[in-house]
């Protein structure tokens, strides 16, 4: 799982695409894969993919009232360059999924999708490259939209919850469809367009694959030198100075992890794929229409979380648009992880459990 999340990949037991990174079955539970075809899928750029493909993992069943409301149901968005089945981690899934935890999955219906361009669903590397239709979060939503609706049967989500890229779906799903909800749980984000230093490093990242020659406008045989620069970029975003510290303290260690990260980046990511996760978020704006949110919401960031760094002040101004959000920023402790501490419900499971009590019976 790459991305911002895997900035802390081999550092930590959670990664910046940000979703936590333990082999799926770790705790014991593999969920259940399927693929949803949609076709002739129509983009916001107007552009028309004849089979759009979405993959995902549930675990649990859906639950109807006498209505056929479905009244249990549980989404999790993942973050750039992630998969719904990151989440299936012990870190994760064994916190949050177990007998008795706070989303059982024998009580919970479980909803963990791909999103365009990344995981099983369908992306540039599958083989258009850069002819693949540049998607955009508005994109990505109506996707997950459609697989819910369409495919799974479902017609209501109890609950919707997101890590970084899925933070900021979770805002874009609260706008856009402010009824589909009891409520919304979104996790190191701000509901506002990436600008500043957040963008100025996606830029580089993404400038390092477009300007290396060896790119050929996507059409390259092998992975262009600039993308090693581009995972560069992301270990910046994603690391967290006091547990890098701890975990390389001397120069040689230090050089022994990020050389081994990289490493492995360039091995693992496909060049367009990365480009065009970090892409997607070009016209990202929140901001305009929060008023439209009117679903409970819990909102967290970390104050070690150098993608939305608590300084700026933007998740307080945001959250205060809308009445029924509740903002929290975590203090740095010896637990968080920076912005990979979205991925760890031991630091924050007891704000979820209490959000989750909060939340209407129906």
């Amino acid at each position: 799982m790459y991305g911002i999340a895997a900035a802390l990949a081999l550092v930590s037991s959670s990664p910046i695409a940000l979703s936590a990174q333990a082999p799926a079955n770790a705790w014991g539970r593999a969920g259940t894969e399927g693929n949803f075809e949609v076709a002739n899928f129509r983009f916001a750029s107007g552009e028309v993919l004849p089979s759009l493909r979405l993959h995902y993992t549930t675990l649990g069943t859906p639950r109807k009232d006498a209505r056929g409301v479905v009244r249990n149901a549980v989404m999790i968005l993942h973050g750039t360059g992630g998969s719904g089945r990151s989440f299936l981690s012990a870190t994760y899934a064994g916190q949050l999924f177990g007998p008795g935890q706070l989303l059982d999955s024998a009580r919970y219906f479980i909803v963990l999708p791909d999103g365009i361009g990344h995981g099983g669903s369908s992306k540039p590397s599958d083989g258009l490259h850069a002819k693949f239709p540049r998607y955009t979060y508005d994109d990505m939503v109506t996707a997950q939209h459609r697989l819910l609706t369409e495919h799974l049967g479902v017609n209501h989500l109890r609950l919707i919850m997101g890590t970084s890229m899925g933070c900021m779906h979770g805002w874009v799903w609260g706008e856009t469809y402010p009824e589909f909800m009891d409520g919304l749980a979104p996790f190191a984000c701000v509901p506002t367009q990436i600008a500043g230093r957040n963008r100025m490093i996606r830029t580089m990242a993404m400038d390092a694959i477009r300007t290396d020659p060896t790119w050929n406008g996507g059409n390259y045989t092998s992975q262009p030198a600039g993308l090693r620069t581009a995972e560069m970029m992301l270990y910046i975003m994603g690391s967290a100075p006091l547990l890098q510290h701890k975990q390389a303290p001397t120069r040689d260690a230090a050089d022994s992890v990020i050389r081994a990260y990289l490493d492995r980046g360039v091995k693992t990511t496909d060049a367009n794929d990365f480009l065009y996760q970090f892409d997607s978020s070009r016209d990202y704006d929140p901001s305009a229409r929060l008023a439209q949110v009117t679903a409970p919401a819990l909102f967290i960031n970390s104050a070690d979380d150098q993608v939305n760094p608590p300084e700026l002040k933007l998740a307080e101004m945001y959250a205060a648009k809308m009445p029924k959000t509740r903002f929290i920023l975590l203090p740095i402790t010896d637990q968080t992880r920076g912005h990979g501490t979205h991925s760890l419900p031991s630091v924050w499971g007891g704000y979820l459990r209490e959000f989750l009590s909060s939340l209407p019976e129906r």
